[in-house]
């Protein structure tokens, strides 16, 4: 399975992506004999000044066809590391292809979107950055990964 992060706003170098390049490097190393690899990021971004609503067309737009989609929302479940390996593995057993993880902008994600998605996840009850959000979900991919082959990286 495919996971795909697509996210609002534009992220222009610097150490956020070089942290998200060596995460998703790491998930795609673990993952690949577990049947998981990263599809990459996608950066969406509203020009227009459109919002929200904008900003979801512009996500939903981005996600493969047929995807199953999650968002990342402060209203969202609070998973574990191990919860959210076994949702990713329980994804993929189910023969899900594609993955889409959405990622909002600065006023998150427009309620309708949050709606469409199997999932919604929140990183906890403070709000983040959203570009270090795409660093913590890139992180959270990788340990997933980790945690499912049963490698050393998670201590529980």
């Amino acid at each position: 399975m495919k996971v795909h992060v697509c996210a609002v706003g534009r992220l222009r170098g610097g150490p956020e992506q070089q942290l998200i390049d060596d995460y998703l490097a790491r998930f795609d190393r673990t993952g690949r004999a577990l049947g998981l690899t990263s599809g990459g990021v996608t950066e969406v971004e509203d020009r227009k000044g459109g919002g929200k609503p904008a900003e979801a067309e512009l996500l939903r737009r981005a996600v493969p066809k047929g995807a199953a989609l999650w968002v990342l929302d402060e209203r969202g479940e609070t998973l574990t590391s191990p919860d959210f390996a076994a949702r990713l593995a329980a994804q993929r057993d189910a023969g899900q292809g594609d993955l889409a993880i959405c990622i909002g902008g600065a006023d998150g994600l427009a309620a309708d979107l949050c709606a469409e998605a199997s999932l919604a996840v929140s990183l906890g009850r403070m709000v983040w950055p959203h570009m270090l959000v795409r660093v913590m979900l890139a992180e959270q991919l990788y340990r997933a990964a980790s945690i499912l082959s049963g490698g050393p990286y998670h201590r529980a």
